[in-house]
């Protein structure tokens, strides 16, 4: 059994089986509507329901309210159609977006590399190319757990814009049971079930501006799969990556975007570590210390205005890298980002200067 969704404004039709979210088959017609955490936690998507009915599902309390479930409101990554319906949502008009429908991947683990300590690189070849954006992500499959977790692509797709082999970056959350089943469970050879391409996170090659990349943890690989492929576009804009970890142990990729830097006059890499320094390698260090934020407040004297900002990592870093942006004279319109928010995250405040994320 089926069901009929009309979504506003952009008054297209589509077909929601029974049971599927409304969130899920959007993305499957390649139609995008906001969302971040996508299991009801945030808020994110939500929709207003101006006919038929719904069924809320696991919508969090906190992130959809009683007086706004009686005002027609639901969150469309779990509310599930009962009839047929007319749904209005926040879909803004990205002039750099391609329309690329959610599909379905068997991958095989062809490589696991240990890149940190806490970070490995998952390689999977799948069984047909996916067609994604640089900086865009996907859903694993966790066996046993019944749920997602998701992953950026850290290569850059092809001239194309496909890739048959894709790689993830992952980093070991402590008592995560999504990451840990990835890191001490997954083998070569095995396996998994992945969906995407997810996400809004993308260069706006129109804009023609200089731009800057913050990243965090392993936030990176958003980033890396970006500049990859804006070097391969021989885009000849000024571009930065700000680069943050607690040690120099944990910055996985040092090497390669310090040679990138060196064959690119226009690509400037700044590496920095918070830790306290005093142990090991880290007390040799010279180069930037402190968080993301701090460092690139550094680098630029404070004055972002004129770039394009593209940030990803933990959600505290997201908060400081806006705020410091925007006092150093870049808005909203110039900010994108791109965090995955876990329960414990949701029911922290989010930004009031920010209403992206």
């Amino acid at each position: 059994m089926s069901y009929q969704l009309t979504l506003e404004p952009l008054g297209a039709t589509i077909e929601v089986e029974e049971g599927q979210t409304l969130l899920d088959a959007a993305l499957r017609q390649g139609i995008y509507i906001p969302h971040a955490c996508g299991h009801g936690l945030c808020g994110t998507c939500k929709v207003q329901v101006c006919e038929g009915e719904v069924d809320h599902g696991a919508a969090n309390p906190f992130a959809l309210m009683d007086m706004e479930r009686d005002d027609g409101k639901t969150l469309a990554c779990c509310a599930t159609l009962q009839t047929d319906a007319t749904i209005e949502a926040d879909i803004e008009d990205e002039p750099d977006a391609l329309v690329i429908p959610v599909r379905d991947f068997a991958a095989t683990v062809t490589r696991i590399e240990q890149l940190t300590p806490t970070i490995k690189a998952l390689h999977l070849r799948l069984d047909t190319p996916i067609h994604y954006q640089a900086g865009q992500y996907v859903q694993v499959q966790i066996p046993g757990l019944g749920q997602s977790r998701a992953f950026s692509i850290a290569n850059a797709p092809g001239e194309d814009g496909t890739a048959l082999d894709i790689e993830l970056n992952v980093r070991q959350v402590p008592g995560g049971a999504g990451t840990a089943w990835l890191h001490e469970s997954l083998s070569q050879g095995d396996t998994l079930a992945i969906s995407g391409p997810y996400g809004r996170f993308f260069v706006r090659h129109s804009a023609a501006q200089p731009m800057v990349f913050m990243a965090g943890g392993s936030g990176l690989s958003s980033p890396r799969a970006m500049i990859h492929e804006l070097l391969a576009r021989r885009c000849e804009h000024p571009i930065t990556l700000i680069y943050g970890q607690r040690s120099r142990a944990e910055l996985y990729y040092d090497e390669e975007f310090r040679a990138l830097a060196a064959k690119y006059p226009h690509f400037t890499y700044v590496p920095a570590i918070s830790g306290d320094g005093n142990d090991g390698e880290d007390a040799s260090w010279s180069g930037a210390r402190g968080f993301v934020h701090e460092a690139a407040k550094v680098h630029f004297g404070g004055n972002f205005a004129g770039r394009k900002a593209y940030l990803c990592g933990p959600p505290p870093m997201i908060e400081a890298c806006i705020s410091t942006l925007m006092q150093g004279r870049l808005f909203e319109r110039d900010i994108y980002t791109e965090k995955f928010i876990s329960a414990a995250d949701a029911q922290g405040a989010r930004s009031p200067l920010f209403k992206r994320v």
